[in-house]
């Protein structure tokens, strides 16, 4: 059957703020959704301002589309009315057309995409391959620029132009390249969101929308903190409290994500440290270090985080 041109639905448009790219945490080999609610859960009463189901952070690649769904299902429940980001990535366009349809009857408030992995298309290719899945979508799409996991380079005209797409509405930004961060933030075309913990700092401050941040599964009234100091302009507070988050940040990219941070929150009793193969769980040594690194106490006296 031919695929239709969708009707647009109310769209969420504002992705501010710290959304959390949430782990999915298994027992076994089986996905383990009382854990899965309980993070959830927590990371709302914490001021996230949504959630990423399905991404990278999740493993999704090692899980099936019905496994997907049963944890979105989850999410969507436990996040009590907070938006729901879903991943979805494929190589193949015919079968990332379906997904975009299967989501379609999801209530999301955007769908991640990223460029198809392997296949390394022209830049003309890569506007394809967005406005294809935009065209068929009825919730906005995130781009998902992550050349390391991709192979694809995002050239900074193939996104101005795919932001011409009136549901191409935001970019997680893992290019690590600051000129075309600074450029997107310039234009005002679409919404940047750090995608590189380590350049949460630098982003904002020059104007940055939102945060996908794997390691905000731990400290994150702290990174909520730290994000509100910066969308009031108040760098000379949030500069201390950033400084106590990077050696956790650190930690969290120093093997695999989301490995590390999987481990932490074992540590901390909130779910078992399984991953899926060939993911393997961090090291006892790391996740030690990461359980003691210092935190400020007071978010409202940022002085604190000097002395911590």
């Amino acid at each position: 059957m031919p695929l239709q041109n969708p009707t647009p639905t109310a769209a969420h448009t504002d992705f501010s703020g710290l959304w959390i790219p949430l782990v999915t945490p298994f027992d076994g080999d089986a996905i383990d959704h009382p854990a899965l609610a309980a993070l959830t859960t927590r990371m709302c009463n914490a001021g996230v301002a949504g959630f990423v189901a399905c991404g990278s952070t999740g493993e999704a690649a090692a899980l099936t589309h019905a496994e997907e769904d049963a944890a979105l299902a989850t999410i969507v429940q436990a996040a009590a009315g907070l938006p729901v980001v879903m991943g979805a990535s494929d190589c193949n366009l015919a079968r990332m057309l379906e997904r975009i349809q299967q989501l379609n009857q999801q209530p999301l408030a955007a769908v991640l995409v990223p460029p198809p992995s392997y296949i390394r298309p022209s830049q003309a290719g890569l506007v394809q391959w967005f406005s294809r899945l935009a065209d068929a979508s009825v919730h906005p799409l995130i781009i998902y620029d992550i050349p390391a996991r991709t192979g694809a380079v995002m050239a900074l005209e193939t996104l101005r132009a795919l932001a011409r797409h009136p549901r191409i509405v935001a970019i997680k930004d893992c290019g690590c390249d600051a000129n075309k961060t600074q450029a997107l933030i310039h234009d005002g075309q679409l919404q940047v969101m750090v995608g590189e913990d380590a350049q949460i700092f630098s982003t904002l401050a020059q104007g940055g929308h939102g945060v996908i941040a794997a390691s905000a599964h731990a400290h994150t009234e702290h990174f909520v903190e730290l994000l509100r100091l910066l969308a009031h302009g108040d760098v000379l507070c949030a500069q201390p409290l950033w400084q106590a988050l990077l050696p956790h940040i650190r930690c969290s990219f120093e093997k695999p994500n989301p490995a590390p941070i999987k481990g932490l929150l074992a540590h901390m009793g909130c779910m078992r440290p399984d991953l899926r193969a060939p993911m393997t769980p961090a090291s006892s040594d790391l996740v030690q270090r990461m359980s003691q690194l210092p935190m400020p106490s007071r978010l409202a006296d940022p002085t604190t985080a000097l002395r911590a």
